[in-house]
C-alpha cells in the first residue's frame, strides 16, 4: 500500500465516522460558561515568548512514526504504514522556560523512560477537510517540545494488541518550551534537530527529514476530527530514541528555537 494515498479512499471516512455525534467544543464551552460547577478545573497554557499573551491548550494531537529511520528502528516499513495519532491529555504539559532545566520527575510504573524531540505546531484556526495548500494559514506558531514515553509500557501493550495510552499519556509526558508566533519564526519546513544527553548527542536530523510535513499533518487530522484554535501537534521525532535515568540531563534544539533542558528526578 502507498501510505501517501491511504487517507484518499474510505479509511479516512471511517476514521472521521468514530468522532460523528460528538457535541462540539462551541456547545460545551458555551454551557461551560454559564454553567454553576461543584468545583474548579485549571485550564492549560503556554506562555507566548516576547509577549505576556498565554496560548490556551485545547488539544494535543501527536503524529506516529514520521521520520523513515525512527519508524525503521520501531520495526515498521515507512514506505507501507498510512499516517496514524494519538493524544495526550492537556495537563500532560510542562512548560519549560528558555534557560532554566527544571526538574522533570522519572513516572511510576516504568523501567524504560524514554525521550522523544520534536517540533510542537500550535494551531490559531480550526477546520474540518482543510487542503494541504491551506493547511499553514491555520498554524498560529511554533516551539519544540519533548514526547517523554513509557516504553515498556507502551511495547507490551502493542503486544496484547492494547491501546497504548499508558505509555504516552501521563502527567508531565509533554515539557514544552514557549510559543513562538508564526510571525516571528516563518514556517519550519527543514533545519537542526537534535538532543542530547548529559552533552552526549543521541538524536540529529532535519526536519526535512519528516514524512508527512506539518502542511500534510494538519490536513490528514483534519479530516479525522474537526480541528479548533488551541490544538496543539507534536510532529514527530527521529532516528535514535532512548532510555534516561535519575540524573540525567536532557537538551534538546531546532534551529530558529531556544533549546529545552530538563533534569531527570
Amino acid at each position: 500500500m502507498d501510505r501517501r494515498k491511504f487517507f484518499h479512499g474510505t479509511a479516512a471516512a471511517a476514521v472521521a465516522g468514530t468522532v460523528a455525534g460528538c457535541a462540539s467544543p462551541s456547545t460545551a464551552n458555551g454551557d461551560m460558561a454559564t454553567a454553576r460547577t461543584p468545583f474548579t478545573v485549571a485550564g492549560t497554557f503556554i506562555p507566548v515568548m516576547g509577549s505576556d499573551e498565554k496560548y490556551p491548550v485545547r488539544r494535543i494531537y501527536c503524529i506516529g512514526r514520521n521520520y523513515a529511520a525512527h519508524s525503521r528502528e520501531m520495526g515498521s516499513d515507512p514506505t507501507r504504514e498510512p499516517p496514524f495519532f494519538f493524544q495526550k491529555p492537556t495537563d500532560a504539559i510542562q512548560w519549560v522556560a528558555a534557560g532554566t532545566t527544571p526538574d522533570h520527575p522519572y513516572p511510576p510504573l516504568t523501567k524504560n523512560y524514554h525521550y522523544e524531540a520534536e517540533l510542537v505546531v500550535a494551531l490559531g484556526k480550526g477546520g474540518r477537510n482543510i487542503p494541504i495548500d491551506k493547511a499553514l494559514d491555520h498554524v498560529w506558531g511554533y516551539t519544540l517540545g519533548l514526547d517523554m514515553t513509557r516504553r515498556d509500557l507502551q511495547r507490551a501493550m502493542g503486544d496484547e494488541k492494547k491501546p497504548w495510552e499508558i505509555g504516552k499519556s501521563f502527567d508531565r509526558s509533554a515539557p514544552i518550551g514557549a510559543i513562538h508566533k508564526v510571525a516571528q519564526t516563518s514556517h519550519f519546513t527543514q533545519g537542526a534537530i537534535w538532543l542530547k544527553v548529559n552533552g552526549q548527542v543521541k538524536q540529529n536530523a532535519n526536519l526535512n527529514q519528516m514524512i508527512w510535513s506539518v502542511a500534510e499533518q494538519i490536513s490528514k487530522l483534519s479530516d479525522a476530527f474537526e480541528l479548533f484554535p488551541g490544538d496543539i501537534i507534536y510532529s514527530g521525532t527521529p532516528e535514535n530514541v532512548g532510555p534516561v535515568v535519575r540524573g540525567d540531563v536532557i537538551e534538546m534544539h531546532i534551529d530558529g528555537l531556544p533549546n529545552l533542558s530538563v533534569k531527570i528526578v
